[in-house]
């Protein structure tokens, strides 16, 4: 793991957007806690899932132009990794399937391991940390911080997601308040709720201290 952990920590260095190397290592930690708190100790799904974890985000087109490259770089460092043909052939398709906008339209199936991956990277969007990344996405992407006249779109496919114009207030309720809802297992719905919670009371104080009412 060791080669993979350099590996994220160097292509994810200069990431400004809430997905760099801690983010990725907040991931892989958690989703292999997740695992062990409903599974049986099994070394090959917990060396996916590490695997899986701290590389999801080196081929997400919001965060690199060549994903083709980047790609073909994935595979070099598992084989150098001894990863079976078989095992990063799975990596790479949780790693491919488990963003929240490729499950928009129709829900991917992923394998056991791709569960935990999927919830723990979709429980580091909320809470403390979460509430932290999203002004920190939205500040690289020029989005304003609020605008009451920009409406939240709360229905929306893949393609009307990724081409949004909106406020980071509004990535509350487009995304964030709606992953517990989708969370794969009993562990990780457990704890989103807990921190979607948390995630309302503060922007009940944001409301607040605007001095406009919560409309939602």
């Amino acid at each position: 793991m060791k080669k993979i952990i350099k590996f994220v920590q160097q292509e994810m260095k200069n990431d400004s957007t809430g997905h760099d190397f801690y983010h990725a290592d907040r991931v892989a930690r958690l989703a292999k806690t997740l695992y062990l708190l409903e599974n049986e100790e099994n070394k090959d799904s917990i060396k996916i899932i590490l695997a899986a974890g701290y590389l999801h985000d080196v081929i997400d087109p919001k965060l690199t132009e060549d994903i083709d490259k980047k790609k073909r770089k994935i595979i070099f460092i598992l084989k150098e990794s001894d990863f079976s043909c078989k095992d990063i052939e799975k990596i790479i398709y949780i790693i491919e399937n488990m963003s929240f906008s490729k499950n928009l339209e129709q829900r991917r199936k992923l394998p056991l391991e791709g569960l935990y991956v999927q919830d723990a990277d979709r429980l580091d969007a909320l809470g403390a940390i979460g509430i932290a990344r999203a002004f920190a996405f939205g500040g690289k992407k020029d989005n304003l911080i609020y605008d009451p006249n920009i409406k939240p779109n709360i229905k929306h496919d893949e393609k009307s997601y990724k081409k949004r114009n909106s406020t980071s207030i509004n990535h509350f309720y487009e995304k964030l308040f709606n992953l517990h809802q989708k969370m794969n297992t009993n562990v990780g719905k457990s704890i989103a709720i807990k921190r979607t919670n948390f995630m309302k009371k503060y922007l009940n104080e944001f409301f607040e201290e605007w001095n406009i009412k919560n409309e939602y």
